[in-house]
């Protein structure tokens, strides 16, 4: 089951810059994700964020590439794929996630991965933080971003190869 094993994760943001990525199809699973992000980024203390909106989950990686090149401390990516009848989720879900991963390890820079891939409506909307639903994914995936970005302040810089 999805969510079950969760950890909670309580950080303090307050000196951190972040960038929020988000994809414009299904408003009303993106306005859930959207606004759980948020909330997550209060409960952190985090004041200072990037609002970058774009067409589809297909633009979030080039989106959250000039995010991290900005100088923010971390990235939140929010999109939902839903499963139709053509390959098209398969290519757009693998490209996304692929694209999010190496904006991570070419940067540097931690990308909260809320990208919803479901095979119906009703998987994206139990999952979109809304009255009703039984995860909050926008919320862990800022916090995750949140979290990962304190750690990663702590280590040292990698040296270039």
């Amino acid at each position: 089951m999805s969510g079950e094993g969760a950890p909670t994760i309580t950080v303090d943001g307050s000196q951190l810059r972040v960038g929020l990525v988000w994809a414009s199809w299904h408003e009303e699973v993106m306005n859930g994700l959207i606004d759980g992000a948020r909330r997550g980024l209060a409960d952190a203390g985090v004041k200072d964020v990037v609002e970058v909106p774009v067409p589809g989950s297909f633009e979030l990686p080039v989106a959250a590439s000039r995010l991290a090149a900005s100088g923010v401390d971390a990235v939140i990516a929010l999109g939902v794929v839903v499963r139709g009848g053509t390959p098209h989720f398969d290519y757009v879900c693998q490209a996304a996630t692929n694209g999010l991963t190496d904006v991570s390890v070419r940067s540097g820079v931690p990308v909260g991965f809320g990208l919803l891939t479901c095979d119906d409506m009703a998987q994206a909307l139990d999952r979109a933080g809304l009255p009703g639903s039984r995860e909050d994914k926008g919320h862990e995936a800022a916090t995750a971003a949140i979290a990962a970005a304190l750690v990663l302040k702590d280590l040292p810089s990698p040296v270039p190869a």
